[in-house]
């Protein structure tokens, strides 16, 4: 009996439907990998030129191409090579790592102007603020503000809340009326601030007269412009104590 059970169990195995194996996955085409590739290099070029304000005809007589070629290149149907990629980035005053890349100028140029939007609604409600505490630390009411600058109550209130823009005539103004220079109201906390400070500074240093620059340009002088700094620091009369010692030595 037990014999019949494993003859039946072999049996049963054998016409038993075999599991059937997963397809093995296929590979892409490499016609089709370059053919999009191809397409997406004329994507980029298309976008690097129309964010250029270049026409088809302008960047085929700067490669010395025609214009069916330029098309051509642009729809993906033929691909130009590195060098007039090089050409054309220099053209375009774009990287030429831009037509190998996978972002268009367009979706940076997007990104770029929604962060632009933001950071002026940020800056006038910050100048504003710094407008209120100049009054403030001047004593002024909004009123007698108004009357020393002119300016409208309830503008002065808009633009202290963010609420207007501040045009910089009227900012100028403002400025003078609470006794404060225009840099108080400079960005100074972030990358374009610090931008904006380094070439209000250069501008300073260049109209310094010509000598003045030589020696402040010179490493070996770093040590007099330090003790420089180090004595506008002390008050004025640890500056008049020092003075007076000096005077007593020489005399």
């Amino acid at each position: 009996m037990d014999e019949l059970r494993d003859v039946g169990a072999r049996l049963k195995r054998s016409v038993a439907p075999t599991k059937p194996e997963p397809p093995a996955p296929v590979a892409a085409e490499p016609g089709e990998s370059l053919r999009l590739r191809a397409k997406m290099i004329g994507v980029l070029l298309r976008d690097a030129r129309a964010a250029a304000g270049r026409t088809i005809d302008e960047c085929a007589r700067r490669l010395h191409v025609t214009p069916e070629q330029m098309e051509a290149w642009e729809f993906g149907d033929a691909v130009p090579t590195l060098p007039q990629l090089e050409l054309l980035a220099y053209f375009l005053e774009i990287p030429v790592s831009h037509f190998w890349g996978h972002h268009t100028l367009q979706a940076t140029r997007e990104d770029f102007t929604r962060a632009q939007t933001e950071y002026m609604a940020l800056r006038d409600r910050m100048i504003g603020a710094l407008l209120r505490a100049a009054r403030e630390e001047r004593g002024l009411s909004i009123d007698m503000l108004s009357i020393e600058t002119g300016i409208a109550v309830e503008m002065i209130e808009g633009y202290e809340l963010g609420d207007y823009t501040l045009p910089m005539h009227e900012l100028t103004v403002l400025a003078n009326g609470v006794r404060k220079n225009m840099s108080y109201f400079l960005e100074s906390s972030s990358h374009l601030g610090d931008l904006l400070t380094m070439r209000e500074r250069w501008k300073n240093f260049s109209e310094l007269p010509e000598p003045v620059r030589a020696f402040a340009s010179n490493p070996l002088n770093v040590g007099f412009i330090e003790l420089a700094m180090m004595l506008a620091s002390m008050p004025v009369e640890r500056l008049r104590d020092m003075g007076e010692s000096i005077l007593n030595i020489t005399m």
